[in-house]
């Protein structure tokens, strides 16, 4: 896996062994950043379920001020602080392990990109649910292609939907 653009193009990431994280393809991360491209420049981006981190360092690369990383593994949770410290982005990140559930309300960012595991298809509810109470700017969601999410979530709204194969990205605000 690798960084696909910014300052950090090209620069590999450690991935964690196993099928417990689900890295989020290339292609599908370079179009959400082409998307971001106007916002992302000094925004508090949140990368929820962050299995290697390759998003939210994404994020930084291209011009992101902060990056929030959750993660309930505690191998992935390791990995991030190794592929964040490789980068020499301590300063600017912030890598918290435990439940996600447990933390969103907690946490200021102006874009969260959520992208649960697929088996834990739940989460996507609840987790919405509960950022619809107090919106942030910019939800992000990814998802399989079958799982069908709702137009709204308290206050959020979708409204771009993006498809790449079997991964879509639906945009709340």
């Amino acid at each position: 896996m690798r960084v696909i653009g910014g300052e950090f193009r090209s620069r590999v990431l450690k991935s964690v062994p196993g099928l417990e994280t689900r890295p989020t393809p290339d292609r599908l991360r370079e179009a959400l950043f082409n998307v971001l491209a106007p916002r992302i420049s000094g925004a508090v981006f949140a990368d929820l379920y962050a299995g290697t981190g390759a998003v939210g360092i994404e994020a930084l690369s291209r011009g992101a001020a902060r990056a929030i990383f959750v993660e309930h593994n505690r191998a992935a949770a390791r990995v991030i602080h190794e592929n964040v410290r490789s980068l020499g982005l301590e300063a600017r990140a912030q890598v918290r392990q435990g439940r996600v559930l447990a933390m969103i309300e907690k946490i200021e960012a102006d874009i969260l990109f959520l992208d649960p595991p697929y088996e834990m298809e739940k989460e996507y509810a609840l987790a919405l649910e509960l950022l619809g109470s107090r919106p942030p700017g910019l939800v992000i969601v990814q998802h399989d292609v079958r799982l069908k999410l709702e137009v709204s979530y308290g206050a959020l709204k979708r409204g771009k939907v993006l498809k790449q194969g079997d991964n879509v990205l639906s945009f709340y605000g």
